[in-house]
């Protein structure tokens, strides 16, 4: 019930549209029992009677379209609220996906978030479009005429009221299924949605390496069990489907039995019995909507419970103090960082100070844990022990949005968006004028390729730069960094990708971004390496080794093997 109180809460700022549907639903519910009451008069009194019976088929008329027209406006109304409301519910999943820490996202798949956000939301919107409307309408429906079935006859309305408790039996139970198996159907199409996510983003990959049909099989069996699950939905609801029918016609049929015992002994007439009968046949109806409307409810129930998870994730925490410019230098104090769903320590009591405008290198093997301290300074990761501080000041109680004004990250997996050139570079600085993106450009030494283009500055590059070269995309991270202007830099790995023509270049651009700045440098091009005032060896977790290069060498520790290892054969290009 709780996750029904939530969705009513968003039905709020919408009452007076509700109110008026409401309105509108009770002149649908009106008409339809006004349609059963007439019956008796027109079979009873005026079958002989041509102008009589003219006037009533005109007013019935005047019955099926005033329906019409009340029914498509309340339909039209409760729709529109549950447009409004899916919408809103997804701007504020939307808002509290970007407002969460980075470990949030570390063991869940994009396709799973990406599902949650779309098709979680379009079955609420489904519910709150439909199955609200129906409980509104059949519902008071459903009162008027039984209210009308008492008037006419109330024994005979007795005994179908003796039959209606079973059809909400039926009602109840195969709710309680769909339930269940609404859980399992949306947990599935994150499935589907997953699998396609990740094999459209790998796309270049799969075809490297010739598993398309891996992937295809993969799809399939997500497909299949997907289809295994929305068949024994449709059979749950078909089930449904069918025994209130079977109910429906024991009811009628024992109904218009005792009915007509009752007309043959003229304790009822013609005209109110088939009034009657016109007013229970109709009253199963609702009935059979509103089961409909209930098994709708339970997969709404499934969904929201799926929405609500995300929206109650605790956001990144956020500090009170406003950092300024870095002006003394940044201190690593006793950190440790364990990955809290695995357990994994990645970092180990790491200490170590940076003086500002200092470029610090930072090498180890693969998986020693470079790249997570550096995720820790602009605090996508929160030490697990130790703290870290800018001027002595704990970056935990500061503000993001000043904390991560002051650091700029330039990373071998360059995230560019499917917007223009233009748009890619002032990311982060809406107001930049075009004089200072193109300044920056020119110092990223991209200029000359991004005029080279159809539209200039105005052309989109696709999504993640797709239309862009490998070094066109990392000189369009400078740019971007450089229009930034930050006072610390995190440069990851940013030229491991490249071809040695395109690493030239980028290293020139690099240098630009470089000067003057506290720069931290994650084992990148050897002469970067080699020119740090320090370089601090991770291994095992631990800073084993810091120095600089000549010192480390000399040494002969780690380093060294590290150097003769992966950066010796690139000396002739220093």
């Amino acid at each position: 019930m709780e996750h029904y109180r939530r969705l009513l809460s968003y039905l709020k700022p919408y009452w007076w549209i509700i109110a008026i549907a409401t309105v509108f639903s009770l002149g649908t519910s009106a008409i339809t029992g006004a349609m059963t009451w007439f019956i008796k008069p027109i079979i009873d009194g005026v079958t002989k009677d041509t102008h009589q019976i003219k006037l009533y088929l005109l007013l019935y008329v005047s019955f099926f379209i005033s329906r019409g027209l009340f029914s498509f406006v309340h339909s039209f109304l409760m729709r529109t609220v549950g447009a409004k409301v899916v919408r809103n519910v997804r701007d504020e999943i939307f808002k509290k996906l970007i407002t969460l820490p980075m470990n949030f996202y570390v063991h869940r798949p994009s396709g799973e978030l990406i599902s949650r956000v779309i098709n979680d939301s379009n079955v609420l919107q489904g519910i709150l479009g439909y199955a609200v409307k129906d409980i509104f309408v059949e519902g008071l429906t459903f009162v008027v005429l039984l209210t009308i079935a008492f008037i006419r006859q109330w024994d005979l309305a007795l005994l179908a009221l003796i039959i209606i408790p079973f059809s909400f039996l039926v009602i109840d139970k195969f709710g309680k299924k769909m339930r269940k198996i609404a859980q399992k159907t949306q947990e599935q199409i994150s499935g589907l949605v997953v699998r396609l996510t990740e094999s459209i983003s790998g796309i270049k990959m799969i075809k490297t390496f010739m598993q398309e049909k891996l992937h295809i099989d993969k799809f399939n069996e997500e497909n299949k069990k997907y289809y295994s699950i929305a068949i024994k939905g449709a059979r749950t609801m078909e089930y449904s489907t069918l025994l209130h029918e079977i109910i429906t016609g024991i009811g009628i049929a024992s109904i218009l039995f005792y009915g007509f015992y009752l007309v043959n002994i003229k304790q009822m007439t013609l005209g109110e019995l088939i009034s009657f009968s016109a007013a229970v046949v109709l009253i199963y109806t609702p009935i059979k909507r509103l089961g409909g409307a209930n098994n709708s409810l339970q997969q709404a129930r499934a969904a929201a419970e799926r929405v609500f998870y995300l929206i109650d994730q605790a956001p990144e925490a956020e500090g009170t103090l406003e950092l300024p410019a870095i002006k003394d230098g940044i201190s690593f104090n006793n950190v440790t960082f364990i990955y809290p769903e695995t357990n994994k320590k990645v970092i180990e009591d790491v200490s170590f100070r940076v003086k500002e405008g200092e470029v610090i290198a930072i090498v180890g093997r693969s998986g020693a844990g470079k790249t997570t301290l550096m995720d820790m300074l602009p605090r996508f990761y929160r030490p697990t022990n130790g703290n870290i501080t800018i001027d002595g000041i704990d970056i935990n109680d500061v503000t993001s949005k000043s904390l991560r004004n002051n650091i700029g990250i330039v990373s071998q997996d360059i995230i560019l968006f499917n917007e223009t050139v233009k748009d890619n570079i002032a990311f982060g600085r809406n107001d930049a004028t075009e004089e200072e993106i193109i300044g920056s450009a020119k110092a990223a030494y991209a200029h000359d390729f991004i005029m080279e283009m159809l539209k200039g500055y105005d052309t989109i590059i696709g999504e993640k730069g797709v239309r862009l070269s490998g070094g066109q995309r990392q000189r369009i991270a400078i740019a971007r960094a450089l229009l930034k202007n930050p006072p610390i830099l995190i440069l990851d790995e940013a030229t491991s990708s490249l071809d040695s023509a395109s690493e030239v270049v980028v290293q020139k651009a690099l240098e630009n971004l470089m000067a003057n700045r506290t720069t931290f440098v994650i084992a990148h091009r050897l002469s970067t390496v080699r020119k740090a005032h320090r370089i601090l060896v991770l291994d095992k977790h631990r800073i084993v080794e810091i120095g600089a290069h000549e010192e480390l060498i000399e040494k002969g520790g780690i380093y060294k093997l590290l150097y003769q290892s992966q950066f010796e054969k690139n000396v002739s290009a220093v």
